[in-house]
């Protein structure tokens, strides 16, 4: 078949790059309309029951991840210039396209009680500018005397203030999103420097928009450096720039195809699709890597260039299909997730390995057996003293050193195993940001004077219709609140008790002694006054749409909502499980009153530990499909076992990397070992392939075929790997800290791996391999020979003038 393929592929070369160039064509029309998104949510199944019941829950009380917060600390701001500037910044805001409602210290209202109609009425505390300090603070003494912003606008310890905006989700989840927050930006930026306060930002709308900024810039930088520093790699390998302008042009089309495949999907670039670009390149190089130095080993054998690379494409071109394969396992097991992210991830990465090989193995012959033949300075990369001086010392290795080789694996495993145990499943929700970016240190602001911005949630369910207006089941619901604001990593909670607490002061003509609940002569007038009221909520600066968001409109459920800090998915689970959930169960236990926590908080550190198990889960799997694929390639369980022993040291050593440098085992390290088995299971293939087809020719002496294969097989192997290695070695200069990670355990994966698969494979092959004499026993570990790997039969089975014929007429053809 591939000796067909050959001549094909040579014959209609033409006709096949005027097709790939269509196919880019359209491939680049569609790629203009590529989105950017990052959602949390992504992470966890749509199937999950805590995911249906996170839906269920933002359907009856709206979004809980949809409000930017804007904070500062700095006493200039309650100086009547400035704090004007401030009330125009917030009236600004409030005009700005995709920016739903604002509330800050500007726009509270002040409600109090209208005795005469039965009713709370609501005034704004600032009904125009003041127009002077002293009324200034005057109006300030007002806001500050109101118990219910006392923890959520203000900071009662550090006098810091905040503005929350809250977004229209339609934005949020559209392409308008960054030019929205660009607006908010700008103009704060403008406030800053009319005032010179510094703001802080944050709030999942404001983290979100900058990570989809930072991946839209790292997809295009990493892709640009990645084809920068590939290319420098294959000029130092080849010394020629065909060798370098081509390959680069592969992935280039590559590319293409990716961003294109990507959006004739349905799909959005985030944090993972983006990443693909890049990689798409650093492991679509060595398929041109393969195939121009096995192009240009025959064609210093043969001299002839069709003859080298009609050889090249049926003697590697299976073997080169398995390797795609191989590499495309490390990302096709994502595809069998129900998580949305891991998904998309896999199913493009997959079909654009396959699409690369394509690709490669079109462009490549085509483009070479029309350029001149190589010169002899071109091939003698071929014969670099160093790389043979590396090979011939891990000959020796593996020849007269196997006990040496086998401790030392031993060793470095049991090593590796004191590593891994220094492991931890730790994440944040902004941790692959630097520690000094912007977003972590305006974060730490929040967290040092509101305990935080993320939201944590927990639904009230009393059972029974109107139970919320149950005074027993209200204290019930402000004893759980007393005890979470005894936490320090929670803001002060907001809930319709905060609501009844704010109107009974009112009722109370604003006394902040009496910011509580209703006691049993005051509830009938208090709630009936509330139903009286336009705006219920009035007295909390919100309108009676917010209002209804803490309750459902049968009087049965409620909503407690407040902040947490980002404490990590370690010690969010700690504080859930050791203090809240057994204090929340004591607290509800006999009331035939249900609550539950929920939230955007809850769902990410839900979707980690998803992650985890589910890469877990997709690592074995990544095993079965590599050995189904030596099995399919090589016909033996044995050449199976042999096949994945290296591949398991290579991750072994690898997690033992993590634990020594602290790196912590999250969704975005977790994958990395199931694309770098894909990826290290490519050079097995190729080794062993090469070690099969020797066995056949030197009559099954095993230790003359392996020093052939490395020989031979070795210097492929490691120019693939050098590219991989540089290739990958650029993440190591991303900002996202999970990305980082996958360049700096790809990149040591891949030097580990020529330790596993070029002197500890080929060890166990001597070792246990039993070639005899000059035929090959029938027991042997590779039994099985397929004539299209013999160099001597080349000129027998194809002849020079009629391969001549095929590559000049375009036309129905024979062989």
């Amino acid at each position: 078949m591939w000796e067909k393929l050959a001549v094909f592929i040579i014959r209609f070369r033409l006709s096949l790059v005027a097709l790939l160039a269509a196919i880019t064509v359209f491939m680049a029309y569609k790629a203009k309309d590529v989105e950017m998104t990052y959602d949390f949510a992504q992470v966890v199944s749509e199937q999950d029951p805590d995911m249906i019941y996170f839906k269920q829950f933002k359907q009856r009380f709206g979004e809980d991840g949809n409000v930017l917060v804007i904070g500062l600390q700095d006493s200039s701001i309650y100086k009547l210039g400035n704090f004007n500037e401030f009330r125009q910044l917030t009236d600004t805001l409030a005009k700005v396209q995709g920016v739903n409602g604002v509330l800050s210290v500007s726009k509270l209202l002040n409600i109090s009680k209208d005795t005469a109609n039965n009713s709370f009425k609501a005034a704004p505390i600032f009904k125009a500018p003041p127009r002077s300090q002293k009324e200034l603070d005057s109006l300030m003494r007002v806001v500050n005397s109101v118990e219910f912003y006392k923890g959520q606008l203000i900071s009662p310890n550090t006098g810091a203030t905040l503005l929350a905006l809250t977004m229209d989700p339609k934005y949020l989840n559209s392409s308008k999103r960054q030019a929205v927050m660009n607006n908010i930006l700008g103009f704060a930026g403008q406030f800053e420097k009319k005032t010179g306060i510094k703001l802080h930002y944050a709030g999942l709308p404001y983290v979100r928009s900058t990570m989809t900024s930072k991946v839209a810039g790292e997809m295009k930088f990493f892709t640009i450096l990645a084809m920068i520093v590939t290319g420098i790699t294959l000029l130092v390998f080849f010394r020629t720039w065909s060798a370098v302008v081509f390959p680069l042009i592969v992935v280039g089309v590559t590319v293409i195809w990716c961003i294109g495949s990507i959006v004739l999907l349905g799909f959005k670039i985030n944090l993972l699709t983006g990443l693909i670009p890049s990689i798409i390149i650093v492991i679509g190089i060595p398929n041109c890597t393969y195939l121009l130095s096995r192009y240009h080993y025959d064609y210093r054998k043969s001299g002839n260039q069709m003859l080298a690379m009609t050889r090249v494409i049926r003697k590697i071109g299976l073997v080169t299909l398995m390797n795609n394969t191989t590499t495309a396992v490390g990302f096709i097991v994502f595809a069998f997730t129900d998580i949305a992210i891991l998904y998309q991830f896999g199913l493009v990465a997959t079909i654009n390995i396959f699409a690369a090989f394509i690709i490669s193995f079109i462009l490549i012959p085509a483009a070479f057996t029309y350029l001149p033949p190589p010169t002899p300075k071109q091939l003698e990369h071929l014969d670099a003293a160093p790389l043979t001086k590396l090979l011939e010392f891990f000959d020796h290795l593996v020849l007269d050193r196997r006990p040496t080789v086998y401790i030392a694996a031993l060793v470095m495993v049991a090593g590796a195993a004191i590593g891994i145990s220094r492991i931890d499943a730790v994440s944040y929700m902004v941790d692959d940001l630097p520690k000094k970016s912007s977003v972590n240190s305006d974060l730490a602001f929040f967290e040092s004077h509101f305990n935080g911005v993320m939201p944590l949630e927990f639904e009230v369910d009393t059972h029974k219709k109107k139970g919320l207006l149950k005074l027993k089941n209200l204290e019930k619901i402000d004893q759980f609140e007393k005890f979470l604001r005894t936490q320090p990593e929670l803001s002060p909670p907001v809930s319709l008790v905060t609501f009844l607490k704010a109107s009974t002061q009112a009722f109370y003509n604003g006394d902040p002694k009496f910011f509580r609940l209703p006691d049993n002569s005051e509830k009938n007038f208090i709630l009936s006054a509330l139903a009286n009221s336009k705006s219920a909520a009035a007295g909390a600066g919100m309108n009676s749409k917010l209002l209804r968001s803490f309750a459902d409109s049968t009087g049965q459920k409620a909503r407690i909502s407040l902040k947490i800090a980002d404490i990590g998915s370690q010690n969010l689970d700690t504080l859930m499980n050791t203090k809240i959930i057994p204090e929340m169960n004591r607290i509800f236990k006999g009331t035939g009153m249900d609550i539950r926590p929920t939230g955007t908080t809850i769902i990410f550190t839900k979707g980690n530990e998803y992650v985890i198990h589910t890469l877990r889960d997709s690592l074995f799997m990544a095993f079965g499909l590599v050995g189904l694929v030596v099995l399919f390639l090589f016909r033996s369980f044995k050449t199976v076992l042999f096949a994945l022993i290296p591949n398991a040291v290579t991750l072994i050593l690898t997690a033992g990397i993590m634990g020594y440098f602290n790196i912590a085992l999250k969704p975005s390290t977790a994958l990395i070992f199931v694309i770098a088995l894909g990826i290290d299971g490519d050079n097995s293939i190729h080794l062993l392939a090469k070690f099969r087809q020797e066995m056949a020719l030197n009559g099954g002496r095993v230790r003359e075929a392996v020093s052939v294969t490395l020989s031979e097989a070795g210097t492929s192997m490691i120019y693939t790997s050098i590219v991989l290695f540089v290739g990958f070695s650029i993440f190591a200069f991303s900002e996202f800290g999970g990305t980082k990670a996958l360049g700096m355990l790809m990149s040591a994966s891949l030097l580990i791996t020529n330790f596993s698969n070029l002197i500890l494979l080929p060890s166990l092959l001597v070792t246990f391999e039993h070639g005899k004499g000059g035929d090959m026993d029938k027991n042997a570990l590779i039994r099985h020979y397929d004539e299209s790997y013999h160099e001597e039969d080349d000129d027998a089975d194809l002849n020079l003038k009629e391969m001549h014929k095929a590559a000049d007429y375009e036309g129905d053809y024979t062989i």
